[in-house]
């Protein structure tokens, strides 16, 4: 993912394969290295369904109703709830400049 500056609020979108867009999406942040906790697991939305999947996406920035990181690269981590599945799915590399 190309940088964010930790001054802006914008939308950060992850392409997850396979869902329909219609089940529940949640986006958790961590170190790179990092597993996400119960705690670190916020409400997303989808965007652009396509057949093959849909992208999540959240709130990044200052402000209410965003999450807000500090400076540093972060790893994205993507929680896809239905009604028989909850696969959590690496989103790749975040960085915050």
């Amino acid at each position: 993912m190309e940088p964010i500056s930790s001054l802006s609020r914008e939308f950060v979108y992850i392409p997850v394969e396979g869902p329909s867009g219609g089940e529940a999406v949640e986006v958790a942040f961590t170190n790179e290295d990092g597993k996400p906790a119960e705690t670190d697991w916020r409400a997303a939305m989808w965007d652009t369904v396509t057949a093959t999947g849909a992208d999540a996406k959240i709130l990044v920035g200052p402000g209410e109703g965003a999450v807000t990181l500090p400076e540093g690269t972060y790893r994205a981590w993507v929680r896809v709830t239905s009604s028989v599945e909850q696969p959590v799915l690496p989103g790749g590399l975040v960085p915050v400049i």
